[in-house]
């Protein structure tokens, strides 16, 4: 019996062993999330949609049961340094804005090194593009969507808000974006110093890679979070942009955390570390006050 009891335990050990070297931190956030109640009212009612153009996916998360009126849309963009992630893994942001009564569309895009600068900016404004045609049937408003976006994914909901030739170039109204959250993105990187951004960028015009190139006076409102413990991203990057951005008078709101490092910005949208900081209820107040129902 005690050989049993043994043999079932060395089992599941070497199954939580081989889980752990398999999935990514975002992958196991996103089960420690559901583990302890992240996605209680957060349903999925679309999983590995296709859209666009290259064989990509996106999930689509709501709350949990029926609403009266169409819901705010969010399209939140992972991080990973435009190399890796996938949309399963941040499953706990996606049913954090999901609980806070959004529609939340989460998309896969194209990793260097199989291509670089615009293939992801391309990508994302075709999965802006399946928004606009298809949010409605999970309950969204078409007429509200917002886009965010931690780290990399900052930098492509950044692109996609003030460059408006990409969605432009899907025939797409830029104005459909109402609301902009950049969560510890790169904005104004250049000359680029990490061998992820030489490799993203690499051919590519540097002025034209950077948000803050394309910053604008009829931009729509952005929040821009950085935090004083980030080394991976540097708070100038979101200081430099909101501070353009406020000169030529566009709306913007610059929130600096202190101590908090790139990475606990992001976590900190889960239920485990909420505790880190607001950067949930700061982003959430902020985008109802955008994307109020007329």
């Amino acid at each position: 019996m005690r050989r049993a009891i043994a043999a079932i335990v060395l089992a599941t050990l070497l199954g939580l062993a081989l889980m752990v070297a398999f999935i990514s931190p975002p992958g196991l956030l996103s089960l420690l999330d559901g583990a302890i109640g992240g996605g209680v009212g957060a349903s999925r009612p679309g999983g590995a949609l296709p859209f666009g153009t290259h064989g990509q996916t996106l999930d689509v998360w709501r709350p949990a049961g029926k609403a009266a009126v169409k819901r705010p849309v969010l399209i939140f963009w992972y991080g990973g340094g435009w190399a890796k992630g996938d949309r399963r893994s941040y499953a706990f942001a996606a049913r954090a804005y999901a609980r806070a009564g959004f529609v939340v569309v989460v998309p896969d895009y194209r990793k260097v090194p199989d291509i670089r600068f615009p293939a992801f900016l391309q990508d994302g404004a075709e999965a802006v593009k399946w928004t606009r045609d298809h949010v409605a049937d999970y309950g969204g408003d078409p007429d509200r969507i917002a886009v965010a976006g931690h780290s990399a994914g900052a930098h492509i909901a950044a692109m996609i808000t003030l460059d408006t030739r990409w969605l432009k170039a899907e025939g797409v109204d830029p104005k459909i974006i109402k609301a902009a959250v950049g969560l510890s993105g790169p904005y104004d990187f250049y000359p680029f110093t990490s061998s992820r951004a030489i490799e993203a960028m690499k051919g590519a015009d540097p002025a034209a890679t950077q948000p803050i190139t394309f910053a604008r006076a009829d931009a729509p409102p952005m929040l821009l979070v950085t935090s004083t413990g980030d080394t991976e991203v540097r708070p100038k990057n979101a200081i430099n942009l909101a501070t353009k951005l406020k000169a030529l008078g566009a709306p913007v709101t610059l929130i600096e955390y202190p101590a908090l490092t790139h990475e606990d910005i992001a976590k900190a949208l889960s239920k485990p570390f909420r505790g880190k900081g607001p950067i949930l209820a700061d982003s959430v107040a902020f985008l109802n006050t955008a994307l109020k129902a007329p």
